[in-house]
């Protein structure tokens, strides 16, 4: 059986996109992406790649096409996504190959699909969405839009019918349901839940050594609804404990956390590492005392499992949850974590729990996450539930 994954990222990008699409090989599919040419995260295309269109990495037939780099500007990204849903597109009106599935994995844009329903309506072949990111609540809760605009009604319309004529819709959190039903208006008998699993699952890595006291990680975008002020704030009340807070990301917050570090003077208190690639970023993780894991609780996507929670309970540390919805449920149900309100009091006083726990207890509370995570958000059992529509 051949199986076409469309997504606009794919390795040596950092995306979990491709684990799946290794894993899909070692289950006896015959699998092809297509993709764009590495630039996220790069402002650029990896020069080694200009060049490429096709290649073969782990068994995977990856198919390049031209896509314009995506820089810090938002002129760059517009021009970064549209490329992508064009020459996608060309690619698919050309090639000759017979696929008997698409899978096409949804990060942002919801424009990455169309690729998927084009060949849907040429060949007749299913088409199957898997929704990691809900647009388009995604600009709204980024302040990229007003939801009265007229770009607003526009992606909301062009949205709406890309989800439409989908063969089926594979959910990352259960709660994005009901913003299909009552947001998108769309009917939800072909809609399920498939979390996402993390990018790295290998833990066999040398951790980073924190050194003496108590050590919270946050790793992640440092965007406007991952709440970054609180990290600050929260620290500022807890400088006189041998407590540290490590952040490692970039995002639209970058620079304001940098200047309220210098403007607070807790440099000695909050680390900031930059960007740094997801297989380094591992050993953090490895000996964190807990991970710290926030997302604003507003509209749908507030109420979202954010990633980087399945990748810190994959590392079998315990949690800091400023989460709310299904992200807190999952918490909740592990066991292993402890659950804080949008506000430096509540989060300090989680943070105070963690650096009052013993070593066993940590380890304890690690442990259980650990089990959840092999038992609902592994890659070897997601791909197995992605795998049914297939069948």
């Amino acid at each position: 059986m051949k199986i076409l994954v469309v997504c606009q990222y794919y390795y040596p990008e950092n995306f979990v996109v491709y684990k799946f699409a290794e894993q899909f090989v070692k289950d006896g599919y015959e699998v092809h992406v297509l993709t764009g040419k590495p630039n996220y995260g790069y402002g650029r295309i990896l020069p080694e790649y200009k060049n490429v269109s096709e290649e073969v990495i782990n068994g995977v037939n990856v198919h390049r096409v031209n896509i314009y780099p995506r820089k810090k500007n938002r002129l760059s990204i517009v021009k970064n996504y549209l490329s992508f849903w064009r020459n996608s597109k060309k690619w698919v009106k050309k090639t000759k190959i017979k696929f008997d599935y698409v899978y096409s994995m949804s990060l942002s844009p919801i424009t990455i699909c169309s690729a998927g329903n084009l060949y849907k309506k040429i060949h007749g072949s299913k088409h199957i969405i898997h929704c990691l990111d809900l647009w388009p609540e995604s600009v709204l809760v980024t302040k990229a839009v007003n939801k009265k605009s007229l770009i607003y009604k526009i992606l909301y319309r062009w949205s709406r019918n890309i989800y439409k004529n989908a063969s089926k819709i594979l959910v990352s959190s259960p709660s994005f349901i009901e913003y299909f039903r009552n947001v998108l208006l769309l009917p939800t008998d072909n809609i399920r839940y498939v979390p996402q699993s993390s990018l790295i699952e290998d833990n066999n890595i040398t951790p980073y050594d924190y050194g003496k006291g108590t050590h919270i990680l946050y790793c992640g975008n440092l965007g406007l609804i991952q709440l970054i002020p609180l990290i600050t704030e929260t620290m500022d009340k807890l400088r006189d404990y041998d407590i540290y807070f490590h952040v490692i990301g970039m995002g639209p917050m970058s620079n304001f956390l940098v200047e309220d570090i210098q403007r607070r003077r807790l440099e000695n208190k909050v680390i900031y590492h930059g960007p740094i690639v997801a297989k380094l970023a591992a050993s953090y993780f490895k000996n964190a005392d807990a991970i710290y894991v926030s997302l604003k609780n507003e509209g749908s996507v507030g109420k979202t499992i954010p990633s980087k929670l399945q990748m810190s309970m994959n590392f079998a540390r315990p949690i800091i949850g400023v989460i709310q919805g299904d992200g807190k449920d999952v918490i909740n149900e592990s066991g292993g974590g402890f659950i804080a309100d949008e506000n430096s009091e509540s989060i300090k006083k989680a943070i105070l729990a963690v650096h009052n726990l013993t070593k066993k207890e940590k380890a304890h509370l690690g442990e259980l996450n650990r089990r959840y995570y092999d038992a609902h958000f592994s890659s070897r059992e997601v791909c197995k539930s992605i795998e049914k529509d297939f069948r």
